[in-house]
């Protein structure tokens, strides 16, 4: 079995890095001029390579879109996984996942404003969404029907079309932090809206009645608490 030379593997290195910093342009280029904005041209230079390199490990725009879309949803998907398999009830994986979406467009806001507002406008449907969300629905799914089965979801719904809804309420507060409706620079309110996705869909979904806790409205008591107390002293 023949080994990796060091100089090859140096190579493979310089290559994986050259394509991540092609795609990290891509999604600069697509996210400040739009995907039918922007040209081949746009993201060589802002990648600071040769326009031809970019031909090297891309056909066309097309395959960086489909590529960017790729990599970004799932890496999403596998975050959500492991919220999903690890321990906790339903509520506390609700709100990891919700909180995994957050953190996304916290860490990378562009990345998600390409997913967003441009993999829905990609031609000729190279970017096969539908089979992508159906699989992070589908792994939904199979969480909601144990917590059904375990109680804790309520027993009339249907696992799918909730698990559908969930995310619909994820990509929507995707869409209004892509709009500018939350400013993701406050820090309160990206708490809110965080709450009011997780909360939302908990409240509609909860078996029993039971209401699912409010963290930052419980701060808000106490810091309203410690307020009267120190008037009254």
């Amino acid at each position: 079995m023949s080994q990796q030379t060091p100089k090859a593997a140096d190579g493979g290195a310089k290559e994986g890095e050259r394509r991540r910093t092609i795609l990290r342009a891509a999604i600069n280029v697509f996210a400040s001029k739009g995907y039918h904005g922007c040209r081949i041209a746009d993201v060589a230079r802002e990648a600071g390579v040769a326009y031809g390199l970019v031909y090297h490990y891309f056909k066309n725009k097309d395959e960086l879109l489909e590529t960017v879309f790729e990599t970004g949803w799932s890496g999403f998907v596998t975050r959500v996984r492991a919220v999903i398999e690890g321990e906790g009830s339903l509520e506390q994986k609700v709100r990891g996942i919700t909180e995994v979406a957050f953190e996304a467009y916290r860490v990378d806001p562009r990345g998600v404003k390409v997913l967003i507002a441009e993999v829905a406008r990609s031609p000729g449907g190279r970017v096969n969404r539908q089979t992508a969300f159906m699989d992070a629905i589908r792994l939904c799914s199979e969480m909601l029907s144990k917590s059904q089965a375990a109680g804790e979801l309520r027993a009339e719904l249907d696992p799918q079309l909730a698990a559908a809804l969930f995310f619909g309420n994820i990509e929507m507060a995707f869409t209004a932090l892509v709009l500018g409706l939350v400013d993701p620079r406050d820090p309160e309110k990206l708490e809110r809206a965080k709450e009011q996705i997780a909360g939302s869909f908990l409240h509609g979904v909860l078996a029993g009645g039971a209401d699912p806790e409010v963290p930052w409205k419980k701060e808000q008591e106490k810091s309203g608490t410690r307020s009267k107390a120190l008037r009254r002293s």
